[in-house]
């Protein structure tokens, strides 16, 4: 099981998604997201109620963080759901950055 991610999280009270990169546990890193453990300032501390929407699997540090600047380049929530709903999409993703 792989033990690096790209996630993306959702807000429901921003509705908005944040994507991630991470080496820890997800569910770790969703909490601390909501509590703001990486500083006020950053964009999750604007809610306290980040939830995992997706989490991609990678094989390495920097498979994961080509996928999550992928994501953030498509500037789109419709893509991000659509990855969430189709998952080729993902697996594409991951083939691609392999």
């Amino acid at each position: 099981m792989a033990s690096t991610y790209c996630y993306i999280l959702y807000s429901h009270k921003l509705k908005r998604f944040y994507t991630g990169v991470t080496h820890l546990d997800l569910s770790d890193r969703t909490i601390k997201h909501n509590v703001a453990a990486y500083g006020n300032h950053r964009y999750t501390a604007k809610a306290n109620d980040w939830e995992l929407y997706l989490a991609i699997p990678c094989s390495t540090y920097s498979q994961a963080v080509r996928i999550e600047r992928h994501i953030k380049r498509m500037k789109s929530s419709t893509y991000i759901r659509n990855l969430s709903k189709y998952p080729a999409m993902v697996n594409k993703l991951i083939t691609k950055y392999s």
